[in-house]
């Protein structure tokens, strides 16, 4: 059995909004504001703290896991919730839906991490080196990640004459989505030590 997160997204095929879609980057301001709030000490920021990374705690899991042995509880919430949070916005950017993001849980969209049992299944000394050994990952991310922004542009068109989201582009853009999920979850999220897959 994987140990590695898995995605669940609500994808909208027919009878999509035409009007949201042909202005969801305005549409999606407020929220993606909300989001990149949670950033502001990130790690590639000057005068940072080094605790988050795209809004989610790093540093004190890697100090917990390290030291104790533990994943705290009140940090696995809060990282899942904001990987959540995350995954509602961007399933919005990239067309999935038409259903605005909500800043509250989602049965429809939503991450699923694996058990860890309070950092007990985890690696100790493995945090330390995640990041750096999903090198090779970063760099299929980004090919990926070009790819699923043509198959939202080629469905944003098809969206704006026709009302209907291609099923051929959904697969790559949630591919990808799910891809950047597992590599969270492997190099800053923490919960698994379970090397991604480099497939979609």
């Amino acid at each position: 059995m994987s140990q590695q997160i898995t995605t669940q997204i609500d994808l909208q095929l027919k009878d999509r909004n035409r009007t949201t879609a042909l202005f969801r980057l305005i549409l999606v301001a407020p929220v993606a504001i909300f989001v990149m709030s949670f950033s502001e000490t990130s790690m590639w920021s000057e005068n940072s703290d080094y605790t988050t990374f795209a809004g989610i705690f790093v540093l004190p899991v890697i100090l917990t896991l390290l030291v104790r042995g533990v994943y705290p509880s009140y940090v696995l919430t809060f990282n899942k919730a904001m990987l959540n949070l995350s995954l509602r916005v961007g399933s919005y950017i990239f067309l999935l839906n038409d259903q605005y993001p909500s800043i509250e849980a989602d049965e429809k969209t939503f991450v699923e991490f694996p058990e860890i049992e309070g950092g007990k299944k985890l690696s100790r000394g493995m945090p330390l080196i995640k990041w750096l050994l999903a090198i090779p990952l970063y760099i299929f991310g980004i090919v990926y990640s070009i790819y699923a922004l043509l198959l939202t542009l080629v469905a944003w068109i098809t969206i704006i004459f026709t009302g209907e989201y291609p099923e051929w582009c959904a697969a790559g853009v949630i591919g990808t989505i799910s891809f950047w999920n597992r590599v969270f979850g492997y190099a800053f999220v923490l919960v698994t030590d379970e090397y991604p897959s480099f497939s979609l």
